[in-house]
C-alpha cells in the first residue's frame, strides 16, 4: 500500500499542529504502508493489493473532483466486491489507519521530548501559568492558591473505544518498533532486524480480527484500565509532580523541600456505575476495588525495593537520628525475621534497613497479614516522614528529597485503593426501591442489589479508607428529593456508609433548575451535615451528553455555562468550595474537544483551581495511554486550571459574557428551535435507527452496558448519548456536533459582529473551532448517501441545508472561503486523511443497503453484518473518535 498520504488525521485534543509535518512523520507513514501493502500481496487472496489500490484511486479522485461523475465511479468499485472480498478491503484500509494513527502518536511524543509542544501560549504549561498568576496577584497569593490546585481525572467503562485489546497490545508493540528504529538508525543489522520486526506485526495486526466476538464484563474493563495505570500513570504522576518542582526551584529543586503539592486525584466509575447497566453489582464494585488495590500495593512495593536497593548511606556519613533508631526497633520487634534479614544485608545502613521493613510491611498489607501490614496510607507516610526527617538532620538533603519523595507522592496520590470507586445510579431506580420499601413490599431483586451497593461502599470503606469510595451520583438529579432518597436507601440498608451524595444534571431543565435544587438540598440535614464534616466542600457534576441530545450542541453548551455561573454564585453565597464535575466524552456531542481551552472559557469561580472530568473510551488511552502525551495533557490541563483564576481571564469572560448576553439568548432559542424541529418531529427516531448503523453499533461488543435503555428505538429518550453521537460519525454527518447552529448563526446575521465575538467571546470561539473541526470530518456526498436509506425526503434536505448553512458561516467568521481556513496545517491533515475514510464509509454504505432491504430478513446475512462492524471499527480508527 505505497504512497498511501502521509498526513495523518490529528484528534481532537491535539489537532491545532502550527507547524509542517515533519519529514521523519512521512517517513514513518511511508515505511509502514509500504510494509502493509507488501503483507497485502503476501496474503495469498489473489489481487487483494489491486483492488485496494483501485478503490482508493478512486476515492482520491472522487474527493478532490466534486462532480458527481467521480463520486459515482469510487462508489461502483466498492459495489463490484464480493461481500467477502469488500471485507478484506475494509480490513485493509483499517489496518492502516491503526499504523498511521500510531505514527502520528510518535510524532507527538517527539514533538513534546524536543520542546515543542502543539499548542504554545502563556499559560500551557504549569511553569507559565504560575509565572503569570504571578504577575497578577504576586507571588506568594499564587502560591498560596498553587497548594490547592487539584485535578481529578475519573475513568470510565462508557464503550467508545471501539478497538479490542489485541489490536491496541499490537499496535503498541509496533510504536515500540517504530521508535526503537528512529534511535538505531545508523545501525544496519538493527534497521534489518527491527523491519523483520515491524513485518511480522503488521501481518499479526492483518490477520487479528478488529471486531469482538464477546462482550467485556465489567471486571475485564476494570483490567483494562489498570494497564494504563501499570503502563503510565504510576510513574508519570510523580514525574509531572517532579518537573514542576525543578521549574519553580531551578538549581534549589531537590534540595530544598518541594514547593509542588501532589494536585492529582484519580477516579473510577469502572465497576461503580450501575446507572443503565445491570452487570455491573455490588459483588463487582468489590471486586474492582480488591484489582485497583492491588495493582497499587505491588507498584508501592515495588518503589519502596528499589529505594531500598540505592539507599546505601553509612551511619558514619548520614547517621540516624532518634526517631529513626526507635522506629526501628519498632518494626524490628514486629517483624524478626525481617529485621534479621535487613541487618545482615544492610549492616551500618540504618535507612536502608528501615526501608527494607517498609518494604515487607507493603507487601504484608496487600496479603492482608493484620499484625504488620499498615492500617491506612497514613500511617506509611508517618514511617516515611521519620525517614525523611533523619535523611535531613544528616544533611543527606538530596536523598530526602529524590526517589524518597517520589513515593511519598505516590502514596498521597494514590492511597491504597488508587482511584476512588464512585458509585452512580439514576434517580428512577432509587424512587422506585425507596417507594417499594416504605411500603413494605417484599425486597425484590432489584431492591436487595440496591441496599447491597450501600453495604459494599461501607465495606470498602473499612478495609481500603474512606478515600477509597463515598462518592455517590445520583443520574437526572431533577428534585433535592432524588438526593434525600439516597440518604434514606442508606439508612434502610443498615451499613449508613461515609456518602458525599453529588447530583449530576443532564437535561436543559435540570441545568436551568440546579441552583434552586441545591438550595432546597441544604434543608436535608443529613446533606447539611456532611456539608459541615468536610468544611464546606461540595460536588456538583454536570452531563455533556444528554443535554446536548436534548436541546442540541449549541443550546447546551450555552445552558452549560449559564449553569455553572449560577452554581458557582449560589456556592459563594453559602461560603461553599465548589468542584464542577464535568461528565464530558470524547466526541463534540459529548462535551469534547481541547479540556485545556475550555477550562479557560469557564465562567469565574467555576474552577478555581479545581477542575474534574470523565475520561472516556479512546480518549482514556489516546491521552493516557503514553507516558510523554499523558504528561504533557496533564501539564496543559492543571495549567488551565491553575491559570483559570487569573483576573484578566475571568475579567475577560466576564466582560465577554456580558456584552454578547443578548447574542447568546439569540443563539440558543434559535439553535434550539431548530433543533426540536428536526428530533421532536414524528417518525424521527426509528428514522435514525434506519439511516445509520445504530443498531449495528449496538453488536459492537464496546463494553459491557447495553447501548440503549429499551428494546427499540421509539424516541430519543430510548437512546443513550453515545450511540446517538457515535452512529453520527459513521454516517458522516457529525450532527450531534453542530446541527442547529448554522440557523442560529443565520439568525445573527452580521458577519463582522460574529467575528468580533469569535475574536472577544471564549465560549464562542471554544464552539466554532470544535464545530469546524467537527464537520471537516463530515462529508455531504457520502451523508446523503446514508440519508436516502430512509423514507423522508424532508428530514434528509433539513440536515442538509443546516450542514451547507453551518459551514459557510464558519468560513466567513474564521475569514476564509473554506472550513479550517485559519489552521491551514488542520486543514491540510483532513484533506489528506478524509479519502481513505471516504473508501470504508463507501463499503459500510454497501453493506447498510443489504442490511436494510426487505429482503435480508430471508438471507444469511451474516457477512454483511461483519462487513459494516469491521467498517464501523475502520471508520472510528480513521476519524480517531466514537461517542
Amino acid at each position: 500500500m505505497p504512497d498511501i498520504a502521509t498526513t495523518p488525521m490529528p484528534t481532537e485534543s491535539t489537532a491545532d499542529v502550527e507547524h509542517e509535518l515533519s519529514g521523519q512523520l512521512r517517513a514513518d507513514v511511508r515505511l509502514l504502508s509500504t510494509l502493509l501493502g507488501k503483507v497485502l500481496r503476501e496474503s495469498g487472496s489473489p489481487r487483494l493489493f489491486e483492488d485496494v489500490e483501485a478503490l482508493r484511486h478512486a476515492t482520491i479522485r472522487a474527493y478532490r473532483d466534486p462532480t458527481r461523475e467521480s463520486f459515482e465511479d469510487a462508489a461502483r468499485i466498492a459495489e463490484s466486491f464480493t461481500v467477502q472480498r469488500a471485507d478484506e478491503v475494509a480490513r485493509a484500509f483499517t489496518v492502516y489507519f491503526h499504523l498511521v494513527n500510531l505514527a502520528e502518536e510518535l510524532q507527538r511524543v517527539r514533538l513534546v521530548q524536543e520542546g515543542r509542544p502543539e499548542i504554545e501560549g502563556d499559560t500551557d504549561t504549569l511553569p507559565k501559568a504560575f509565572a503569570k498568576l504571578s504577575e497578577e496577584i504576586g507571588e506568594d497569593e499564587a502560591h498560596a492558591r498553587f497548594q490547592n490546585l487539584r485535578f481529578h481525572p475519573v475513568f470510565t467503562a462508557h464503550p467508545t473505544e471501539a478497538r479490542r485489546r489485541a489490536v491496541s497490545s499490537s499496535i503498541r508493540r509496533l510504536s515500540e518498533l517504530l521508535a526503537e528504529r528512529t534511535v538505531v538508525e545508523a545501525d544496519v543489522a538493527a534497521q534489518r532486524r527491527i523491519t523483520r520486526r515491524l513485518m511480522e506485526e503488521i501481518d499479526t495486526l492483518w490477520r487479528t480480527s478488529p471486531v469482538r466476538t464477546t462482550k467485556p464484563g465489567p471486571v475485564d474493563e476494570v483490567r483494562s484500565i489498570m494497564s494504563i495505570f501499570d503502563e503510565t500513570l504510576y510513574t508519570t504522576i510523580p514525574r509531572i509532580y517532579r518537573y514542576v518542582d525543578d521549574a519553580l526551584q531551578g538549581e534549589a529543586a531537590g534540595w530544598k523541600q518541594p514547593v509542588v503539592p501532589p494536585f492529582m486525584r484519580l477516579g473510577t466509575w469502572v465497576g461503580g456505575d450501575r446507572d443503565g447497566n445491570p452487570f455491573v453489582t455490588a459483588s463487582v464494585t468489590k471486586k474492582a476495588m480488591a484489582i485497583a488495590s492491588d495493582h497499587v500495593l505491588r507498584g508501592l512495593e515495588t518503589s519502596a525495593e528499589r529505594i531500598a536497593r540505592t539507599i546505601t548511606l553509612d551511619s558514619e556519613e548520614t547517621p540516624a537520628s532518634d526517631a529513626l533508631v526507635h522506629l526501628w526497633q519498632q518494626m524490628a520487634a514486629a517483624d524478626e525475621d525481617g529485621a534479621a534479614d535487613a541487618s545482615v544485608r544492610a549492616p551500618g545502613e540504618p535507612h536502608k534497613q528501615v526501608l527494607t521493613l517498609v518494604a515487607r510491611r507493603i507487601s504484608a498489607t496487600r496479603a492482608r497479614h493484620a499484625d504488620l501490614g499498615y492500617a491506612d496510607p497514613e500511617e506509611l507516610l508517618g514511617e516515611l516522614a521519620v525517614v525523611q526527617d533523619s535523611l535531613l538532620l544528616a544533611g543527606a538533603n538530596r536523598q530526602a528529597y529524590g526517589s524518597l519523595q517520589g513515593l511519598i507522592w505516590q502514596i498521597e496520590t494514590f492511597g491504597f485503593h488508587l482511584a476512588e470507586l464512585e458509585v452512580r445510579q439514576h434517580s428512577a431506580v432509587h424512587a422506585r426501591t425507596l417507594a417499594a420499601l416504605e411500603a413494605g413490599e417484599d425486597l425484590s431483586a432489584e431492591t436487595e442489589e440496591v441496599l447491597e451497593v450501600f453495604r459494599a461502599v461501607a465495606q470498602l470503606q473499612r478495609r481500603y479508607g474512606l478515600r477509597s469510595a463515598g462518592r455517590y451520583i445520583v443520574s437526572f438529579t431533577q428534585s433535592a428529593d432524588d438526593l434525600a432518597a439516597v440518604y434514606a436507601l442508606a439508612e434502610y440498608s443498615g451499613a449508613n456508609p461515609v456518602l458525599d451524595v453529588i447530583p449530576l444534571f443532564e437535561t436543559f431543565n435540570d441545568l436551568n433548575n440546579a441552583p434552586q435544587i441545591l438550595e432546597d438540598a441544604l434543608a436535608d440535614p443529613r446533606f447539611a451535615a456532611r456539608l459541615e464534616q468536610t468544611g464546606g466542600k461540595i460536588e456538583v457534576m454536570l452531563g455533556y451528553s444528554d443535554s446536548s441530545k436534548d436541546v442540541g450542541p449549541l443550546a447546551a453548551n450555552l445552558a452549560l455555562y449559564e449553569a455553572q455561573q449560577a452554581i458557582a454564585q449560589w456556592a459563594q453565597g453559602h461560603d461553599l468550595e465548589l468542584t464542577l464535575f464535568h461528565g464530558r466524552g470524547g466526541a463534540l456531542g459529548r462535551g469534547g474537544g481541547p479540556t485545556n481551552t475550555a477550562i479557560l472559557a469557564q465562567p469565574p469561580h467555576s474552577v478555581d483551581g479545581r477542575f474534574k472530568l470523565t475520561e472516556q473510551g479512546e480518549v482514556v488511552f489516546a491521552r493516557y495511554g503514553d507516558p510523554t502525551i499523558a504528561m504533557r495533557h496533564i501539564d496543559q490541563v492543571a495549567a488551565a486550571t491553575l491559570a483559570a483564576a487569573a483576573p484578566s481571564i475571568e475579567a475577560r469572560n466576564v466582560e465577554a459574557a456580558q456584552k454578547y448576553a443578548q447574542m447568546a439568548e439569540l443563539l440558543s432559542v434559535t439553535s434550539r428551535d431548530r433543533f426540536d424541529s428536526l428530533v421532536q418531529a414524528p417518525g424521527f427516531a426509528p428514522w435514525f435507527a434506519t439511516v445509520t448503523p445504530m443498531e449495528e453499533i449496538g453488536r459492537l461488543q464496546l463494553g459491557s452496558r447495553p447501548a440503549r435503555r429499551g428494546l427499540s428505538v421509539e424516541s430519543l429518550e430510548d437512546l443513550r448519548a453515545i450511540p446517538w453521537v457515535f452512529a453520527w460519525s459513521q454516517a458522516r454527518i457529525n450532527l450531534a456536533g453542530w446541527f442547529g447552529l448554522g440557523s442560529a448563526l443565520e439568525a445573527v446575521g452580521d458577519v463582522e459582529v460574529l467575528q468580533r465575538a469569535y475574536e472577544e467571546w471564549p465560549l464562542l470561539r471554544t464552539v466554532v473551532d470544535n464545530v469546524a473541526m467537527s464537520l471537516a470530518k463530515a462529508d455531504a456526498r457520502i451523508a446523503a448517501e446514508y440519508l436516502r436509506l430512509g423514507d423522508r425526503d424532508d428530514f434528509t434536505a433539513m440536515i442538509l441545508e443546516e450542514m451547507e448553512l453551518t459551514r459557510s458561516w464558519l468560513a466567513r467568521i474564521v475569514g476564509g472561503e473554506v472550513l479550517l481556513s485559519n489552521r491551514p496545517a488542520l486543514q491540510t491533515a483532513v484533506e489528506l486523511r478524509s479519502p481513505y475514510v471516504d473508501a470504508l464509509s463507501l463499503l459500510q454504505l454497501r453493506a447498510l443497503r443489504v442490511l436494510r432491504t426487505q429482503e435480508a430478513p430471508t438471507v444469511d446475512t451474516s457477512d454483511w453484518e461483519h462487513l459494516l462492524l469491521l467498517s464501523v471499527s475502520g471508520v472510528s480508527a480513521g476519524l480517531q473518535n466514537t461517542g
